[in-house]
């Protein structure tokens, strides 16, 4: 299994493309099937990310991040229930 610090270094490269798709590979699994969801305050641009992979449901998250412009975000405000896109019960690796 990836490490947290592996995962951390795509995690980067996936943050500094937005808000371009970085079509990279999943430090565990290697497909090229990652996610990066922002769920916060829309408003002050800060949140948390959700950062997993799609194939192996593995993947981090990274509290108080800053929220760029273009990236897929989700309101906090909203109900849990009317938050789009929905993330997946992924496991976190620490």
């Amino acid at each position: 299994m990836a490490t947290f610090d592996e995962w951390l270094d795509v995690y980067e490269e996936a943050y500094e493309a937005i808000p371009r798709d970085a079509d990279l590979a999943c430090p565990n699994c290697g497909h090229h099937t990652l996610r990066l969801v922002f769920t916060g305050d829309l408003d002050r641009a800060v949140g948390y990310a959700s950062f997993w992979c799609d194939t192996c449901l593995l993947g981090i998250g990274i509290s108080q991040a800053p929220i760029p412009d273009g990236a897929v975000a989700r309101d906090i405000h909203l109900p849990r229930e009317e938050r789009l896109p929905r993330i997946p019960n992924f496991r976190l690796v620490y």
